[in-house]
Parts: structure tokens; sequence; C-alpha cells
């Protein structure tokens, strides 16, 4: 049986209107540094975004948050954070901002199965 890893991760939201702080979860990211693991998993639910603010720019959030898989599969493709080790880059994505986009805090776990928490964290945290 495998052993457990400490993870890390962070929920990605969409605060339509900054001034309101309202927001919609819309994906999450973890990372394992004991795997070298690193990945996103996203999804924007249209109608709750455009409940809290008719005008939300949909496609241009959906462009946003598509820069987190992006990342963190790393590589010229993520430009130049994308040279960067995983536990770098992930540091990165997590840090505070005030767009947008923004990720949560960061909260810890352990696991055996990195890529299956994951896919747990999406459906318990995101999807309805």
């Amino acid at each position: 049986m495998p052993g457990e890893f400490t993870y890390d991760y962070a929920i990605i939201r969409v605060v339509p209107r900054v001034d309101r702080g309202e927001r919609v979860n819309a994906g999450v990211v973890l990372s394992c540094a004991d795997t070298d693991f690193l990945d996103a998993r996203i999804f924007l639910d249209e109608a709750v975004l455009l409940a809290l603010d008719p005008a939300a720019d949909v496609q241009a959030v959906r462009q946003e948050l598509s820069i987190f898989p992006i990342v963190c599969r790393g590589g010229s493709d993520a430009g130049p954070i994308g040279l960067l080790p995983p536990r770098a880059r992930f540091r990165w994505l997590v840090s505070p901002r005030s767009t947008i986009i923004q990720p949560s805090a960061v909260h810890t776990g352990k696991t055996s199965d990195p890529a299956a928490c994951l896919e747990h964290l999406m459906e318990r945290i995101v999807t309805r």
C-alpha cells in the first residue's frame, strides 16, 4: 500500500465584482511536493456567475481560468513561470490577488493519490 503524502491546495474563485466580495468557486489547484504533482481542475458555472453579475465577460473569465492548468503543466507554453519547478509554480498560482480571479488560502491534507484527491476536492467544493 502506498504511503500518504502531504499536499496543499487552494480553491480558484471568480469574484465578478470585487467591490461586492461575492464569489463563485471555479476550480482547485493541488500540489504534492513529495510526488512532484501539480495540477488544476476548472469548472465555471456560468449561470451562477451571471446571477452575481449579469454583465460578467464569461469568455474573458474562461480565458483567465485556462491559465491555471497550463502553468501546472509547465514548459514553454506557460511562459517564463513554466520553467520553474512545480512547487514554485504552485506558489505563484496561489499568491494573493485583487483581480477577478482569486485563490483561497492554502489548505493542507494527506493522501496516497494526489490525482484522485484533486478530483474529490473538485466534486466536493466546485461542482454541485
